[in-house]
């Protein structure tokens, strides 16, 4: 068995690229799987969902093991759309406005349904009123990360470092109006820093540029971080989680360097309000129990992502509280994109 087909097995961040691209150039078939599960083929042909970020980072790969999970339950080919660009407000903007009739699903972030609708005067879609979430995916933690080329191995020497280079800090995140670009600015507040932040088009490329020294400091998903972290490449110095994360026992929390500071995101799967209710109800079963199933479970796991089964009920209810905790952080930031 290889590595990347045994779901007990962590995958490099290279496997996973590998097997990404692969995934994207083929369509997932399974209707005769998805008869024998007794539920119907899905109305409309093939599924696609759009990633809102380029390929490699947490977010696509969380749809692609989405997808391949979906596509013997819904009986059609399940594909990946990644379509990056305005920090993820792109493809909000694009595919609700699209009203084709197709089955299609955006795969969202805080980034594109909380925050970008906070800062942006003209946003260009309205996630109350543009979109349904379907079901929450995973959620995950972010991690502090600096490449080899800053001699430092703790937060504490962080700290130190920064302080007396502050001609040169920067901090790179996934993208602008990002979660990791309101923490980045909360680390700088709270550490008395003036610290620049570098939005990309995804963590694929902030993540090569951190490893190739352009950028001193980064903050990302830890699922993105942690097997670059495993490898060498880069040093996780602090997580946002409440709790360290089981395969970073070294590594402290915010709160354990002293920090008032903790943070999770989230993917949920979403549809567009044009879509049948019909459709979008069949689509949100068929991934709450595909996130049910414990062989999935272990996919995401495998991947580093924290796997999340959740009805539609609960994944508004989350939103909704996730909502009133960071709506007034990011309006009190003062953030102008």
């Amino acid at each position: 068995m290889t590595r990347s087909s045994d779901p007990a097995h962590p995958l490099c961040r290279r496997d996973w690229l590998r097997w990404s691209a692969a995934g994207a150039a083929a369509p997932l078939l399974w209707p005769h799987a998805a008869r024998s599960q007794g539920r119907g083929v899905l109305d409309g042909g093939v599924l696609r969902i759009v990633v809102p970020y380029a390929p490699g980072g947490s977010s696509d790969a969380a749809a692609r093991l989405l997808a391949e999970a979906l596509g013997p339950r819904l009986g059609v080919p399940v594909t990946v759309d990644n379509r990056p660009g305005a920090g993820g407000r792109l493809a909000a903007q694009q595919l609700h406005r699209e009203k084709s009739g197709a089955n299609v699903a955006l795969l969202a972030n805080p980034a594109t349904m909380l925050i970008a609708p906070l800062v942006f005067k003209d946003n260009g879609y309205e996630p109350d009123r543009d979109y349904v979430p379907l079901s929450q995916i995973t959620r995950y933690a972010f991690g502090v990360a600096v490449g080899t080329g800053v001699p430092v191995r703790g937060f504490s020497q962080l700290h130190a470092w920064m302080l007396a280079h502050k001609d040169r800090l920067s901090a790179g995140v996934p993208a602008t109006g990002s979660l990791p670009h309101f923490v980045a600015l909360m680390l700088a507040e709270q550490l008395g820093l003036t610290l620049p932040v570098v939005g990309y088009r995804g963590s694929g490329p902030l993540l090569d540029d951190l490893i190739g020294g352009h950028v001193p400091l980064a903050i990302d998903a830890l699922d993105a971080l942690e097997p670059l972290h495993q490898e060498g490449k880069l040093r996780i110095l602090a997580i946002s989680d409440d709790h360290r994360a089981p395969e970073l026992p070294m590594v402290p929390t915010f709160k354990e360097t002293g920090l008032v500071l903790s943070a999770q995101g989230w993917n949920v799967l979403y549809a567009p309000a044009w879509m049948p209710g019909t459709r979008a109800r069949r689509i949100a079963e068929a991934t709450s129990e595909a996130m049910a199933d414990k062989v999935v479970q272990a996919r995401f796991t495998a991947a580093r992502m924290v796997p999340v089964a959740s009805s539609r009920d609960r994944t508004a209810q989350m939103l909704s509280a996730y909502k009133a905790q960071w709506a007034p952080v990011v309006r009190r930031s003062g953030f102008q994109p």
